[in-house]
């Protein structure tokens, strides 16, 4: 892993994004920790933290420039209190492929009232019955989420299901479940994942075997990614349905 220093900020590449941002790019150096980003002189539109080892989301500090914060492919499994305080003007937040697994820890965010689009894809969280409607009420200034639209319907769903005695209830059991972070705790560790069986690793020779271009193989990467077996997408699909079907379920009566 490698340290974050000042050094190592002043010696990364430095551009103008697709969307004429400043953009600095701190992608794929195995970070462990966020640190030393007043070495930017707050010169940045956009940092991008792309596959490093972050664990948590803080220790930023007065950022009045910074926009966009892109932070997928990390291990991150808790967010910290006051980003608003450090990064007054950010709007969008990409957390895509990090070990975020409780509603509750996305809490934080609700107080970060710049933020407008927000990505938690391919987080356990994301799997969680209401997730969807959790994240709409929580952090209503968002309009995209999960890089959808936040349609009308759904904001009156996420507040018939959480306003009110009953919906108050709820959502204080949610966040009851997400796990207190006392400072100098170990963080959760990478849960292990069970190796594919010995016919999945047979579907997967067979399709790269019969690929023809370059545009499948990389089709076959994104699956494999995603933890999906080449000839099972349907399958996977399918659940993936059924998951969104109880995110609408009705809210549970309390005795």
């Amino acid at each position: 892993m490698v340290k974050l220093t000042a050094e190592l900020i002043e010696q990364a590449a430095q551009y103008t994004n697709a969307v004429r941002d400043r953009e600095l790019d701190l992608r794929g150096y195995k970070i462990p920790v966020i640190e030393n980003l007043g070495a930017t002189l707050d010169q940045f539109d956009a940092i991008d933290f792309s596959d490093n080892e972050i664990r948590k989301l803080d220790g930023f500090p007065l950022l009045r420039r910074l926009k966009t914060l892109l932070m997928n492919n990390n291990r991150i499994c808790r967010i910290g209190e006051g980003l608003e305080q450090a990064l007054p003007s950010l709007t969008e937040l990409v957390l895509t492929n990090n070990n975020i697994s409780e509603l509750g820890e996305l809490d934080p965010l609700s107080s970060i009232k710049t933020l407008t689009y927000l990505s938690i894809l391919r987080n356990p969280v994301t799997n969680k019955k209401h997730y969807r409607l959790y994240v709409i009420y929580k952090v209503p200034q968002v309009r995209v989420l999960d890089f959808q639209k936040v349609k009308l319907k759904e904001r009156q769903e996420a507040e018939k299901m959480f306003k009110g005695k009953r919906g108050a209830q709820l959502a204080k059991d949610i966040a009851r479940r997400s796990k207190t972070f006392n400072p100098g705790a170990a963080l959760p560790t990478d849960k292990k994942k069970a190796g594919p069986s010995p016919g999945d690793v047979e579907a997967i020779k067979a399709a790269i075997a019969n690929a023809s271009t370059l545009a499948e193989v990389e089709r076959l990467k994104g699956l494999l990614q995603a933890g999906q077996i080449p000839g099972r997408e349907r399958k996977a699909g399918s659940a993936e349905d059924n998951e969104e079907e109880m995110d609408e379920d009705p809210v549970p009566s309390v005795p």
